[in-house]
């Protein structure tokens, strides 16, 4: 932070927030916050599952909790037709006695087509577009009335709609596609809750038809007072359809978040650029066994695993409220719903590697390219990969619980939130030209204690392993912060994709000169496997920088970083950078781009 903002901030904002944030850290990490009470029920002893699985019927102990008997939860508006739901290969595993018997079925009903009785198949993208919508509707007269409309964001690979819901009241227009939204003075923050990028994870999914089906009844009217939430329940129909992770292309969306190559990454491009959220949940579900067990001898402990952004050059206030303000109430809302919680963690496909990694740094995966948008960007993985409809109940009951704490939290926070995106936003705009600028960081290496089960004796212990941990990250290599990047007037596909992105970008309108840094690659690596890959590789470049005295022509391009989301642009500009235009492609020739080191005096116009 330079002199001069942090001199406004310790006399403008600080006081505000360091309020709000300390009494969010003084608070005990076990206080339950406002959450509904139907998603906080007594579990019960577990239940056979549909899908024939092993299960022990041994019950567990009873957690105490304060919460009523849940009620069933209302249908959706319109009954949908007949479709079909020819069940796909969906797997169904044993699961060790001891260890179901961590697992109990909660005592909640849902009434997501998943949970028809005898139903072997998740909700089908059919299923899903009727429930999407029956939920729509206009918002009634009243104070209190919701506003539920549907967001079209284009169509998959194999021509699938993809589609998210805005849950608004009457005196804030809806999001409608191709409107841009901003979070000014007359406008609550916005939540933004997306599932499915991984189509053999269906537990967000059906959380979300849950939470929509909620948001519609009115029964988190008070949060709606407060926020506005977007709701995208399957970011990858097609993954979805033939329950495999990727795209119909193979490719992983998760990791598709710079380059947009595939029409699910660039749908929840248009859908943060149309809602501009100030909060995102991002639902996935980590593997069970497999590597893991292999590595370590035991079952994975944990309902789910918690994390926020962690990648380089991330405006440290928002990481801040994300722990204090939404990571902290989380923890206590899963415990007091009797489900286990810690952090994130992978481990890699080799076999003789036991480190646990607190998930990717790679500025191209969902949760981290939100961070980079200056938001605050959350991750919840709850125990499913692998177990097709094991514990499905459970599962989503993970997830329908984190995101009624997330929404109360943003609630809570409202106008923090939208003070501390002001303030990020002029701080990160403030940085141009001054300063480094981090192009490549790694985990820090250290120990943790991380629990798991005894598959034989259903016991927990704690083995010491070696953690990298997210939470504090080496740089491994910076270059001074420029003011810009010019690209040549050749480069529009790079130029479409920063658009895509939300990225401002301007064109020169006249003859010009510009001093600054053009690249000369000097090496390339292939990466295989591992948290930055796509679809199983990736490609890293090594430049060397030379001065350039550049002469600028009429219809060149110029990117400054005089902008909120200029650690965005750095991160697929800079061509060392992960993941980078440069890198894949996208930026075929390097004498196309180059660093700018002072602000440009030609006249240019901002591209609509």
């Amino acid at each position: 932070m330079s002199g001069l903002v942090r001199s406004q901030w310790k006399r403008h904002v600080a006081p505000m927030l360091a309020a709000a944030l300390l009494a969010a850290c003084a608070s005990s990490p076990r206080s339950t916050p406002t959450t509904l009470p139907i998603f906080l029920p007594t579990p019960r002893p577990a239940a056979a599952p549909a899908s024939g699985a092993a299960r022990a019927p041994t019950p567990a102990p009873a957690v105490a909790s304060q919460s009523p008997q849940p009620t069933a939860i209302a249908s959706p508006v319109r009954t949908p037709p007949p479709v079909d739901v020819t069940p796909i290969a969906i797997p169904t595993p044993t699961v060790p006695p001891a260890v179901a018997a961590r697992f109990p079925e909660p005592a909640v009903t849902f009434a997501t087509p998943a949970f028809e009785p005898g139903r072997t198949a998740f909700t089908t993208n059919a299923e899903l577009r009727n429930i999407v919508h029956g939920l729509e509707r206009s918002a009634a007269i009243g104070e209190h009335a919701t506003a539920v409309s549907v967001i079209a964001l284009g169509t998959t690979q194999n021509g699938t709609p993809i589609e998210a819901l805005a849950f608004t009241r009457p005196n804030v227009a809806p999001a409608i596609a191709g409107t841009p939204v901003t979070n000014g003075p007359a406008r609550r923050p916005t939540v933004l809750l997306l599932a499915a990028q991984h189509g053999d994870e269906p537990a967000g999914t059906e959380a979300l038809i849950v939470v929509a089906q909620e948001l519609a009844a009115g029964r988190l009217g008070d949060v709606l007072d407060r926020i506005d939430v977007v709701v995208l329940p399957r970011a990858n129909p097609d993954g979805a359809a033939a329950f495999t992770r990727g795209a119909a292309d193979g490719t992983d969306v998760n990791r598709d978040h710079f380059l947009l190559t595939t029409a699910e990454a660039r749908a929840i491009a248009q859908l943060h650029a149309e809602t501009a959220p100030l909060v995102v949940l991002d639902r996935h579900e980590y593997p069970v066994g497999g590597a893991f067990t292999a590595k370590f001898g035991g079952e994975q402990r944990f309902d789910a695993l918690l994390q926020y952004a962690t990648t380089a050059n991330l405006a440290p206030f928002v990481t801040k409220a994300a722990e204090e303000w939404f990571r902290q109430p989380l923890l206590a809302s899963l415990r007091s719903a009797g489900l286990s919680v810690d952090w994130y963690a992978t481990v890699s496909a080799d076999t003789a590697d036991r480190t646990l990694t607190m998930g990717s740094v790679g500025p191209q995966v969902g949760r981290n390219a939100s961070g980079l948008r200056n938001e605050v960007s959350l991750l919840i993985e709850s125990r499913g990969g692998g177990l097709g409809r094991v514990d499905l109940k459970r599962r989503v009951q993970s997830h329908v619980v984190a995101v009624t704490s997330v929404l109360a939290s943003a609630a809570k926070h409202a106008d923090d939130l939208v003070k501390l995106r002001q303030f990020v936003d002029r701080e990160v705009t403030s940085l141009a030209c001054q300063g480094q600028v981090v192009l490549e960081a790694a985990p820090t290496p250290s120990e943790y204690a991380y629990a798991m089960i005894d598959p034989a004796s259903g016991e927990i212990r704690r083995i010491n392993v070696a953690w990298e941990s997210a939470l504090q990250l080496r740089t491994l290599k910076s270059r001074p912060r420029p003011c810009g990047y010019w690209l040549a007037a050749t480069e529009n596909e790079a130029v479409r994709r920063l658009r895509l992105l939300g990225i401002e970008v301007r064109q020169f309108d006249e003859l010009g000169e510009l001093r600054g840094e053009g690249y000369r690659e000097v090496g390339r690596e292939e990466i295989r496997g591992g948290s930055e890959a796509n679809a199983g590789a990736s490609t890293r470049l090594r430049v060397q920088m030379l001065p350039a005295l550049l002469d600028i022509a009429p219809g060149g391009y110029y990117v400054s970083l005089e902008q909120p989301l200029a650690n965005l642009a750095v991160a697929v500009l800079e061509p060392e950078s992960p993941a980078s235009f440069a890198a894949n492609g996208v930026i075929a020739d390097l004498a196309s781009e180059a660093r700018i080191l002072l602000r440009p005096s030609s006249r240019m116009s901002v591209l609509p």
